[in-house]
């Protein structure tokens, strides 16, 4: 198996891969937050969404990011898991922000 250069390890949990530790306790915490009352609930909660990216009819290439969901007041958040923000996952991440209209939260 091919190491991580930033020294990630990947590990599985229901069914999912996660790429490094901090995206799978983030997904723990979700999780959590499903279950929760009140104003900490979340709703449709997404694993690894997957956006297209066109320009115009082209398609250009699909943003997986990692986890999508919906607050208590029924806000769409986008989540995306980084202990090292490089500058494709910053493109990345401007480039579905720029097609899809939306905000994509950083998660470190």
């Amino acid at each position: 198996m091919r190491r991580n250069k930033y020294k990630a390890r990947a590990t599985h949990e229901d069914g999912y891969r996660f790429l490094s530790q901090l995206e799978l306790g983030r997904y723990r915490q979700l999780k959590l937050s499903l279950k929760a009352k009140g104003k900490d609930k979340i709703y449709d909660l997404a694993v690894h969404p997957k956006y297209p990216i066109f320009v115009g009819s082209a398609h250009i290439c699909m943003v997986e990011l990692d986890f999508q969901y919906r607050d208590a007041q029924g806000t769409l958040h986008l989540e995306d898991t980084k202990g090292m923000d490089t500058v494709l996952s910053k493109l990345k991440r401007k480039l579905v922000e720029a097609v899809h209209n939306v905000r994509v939260e950083l998660v470190h």
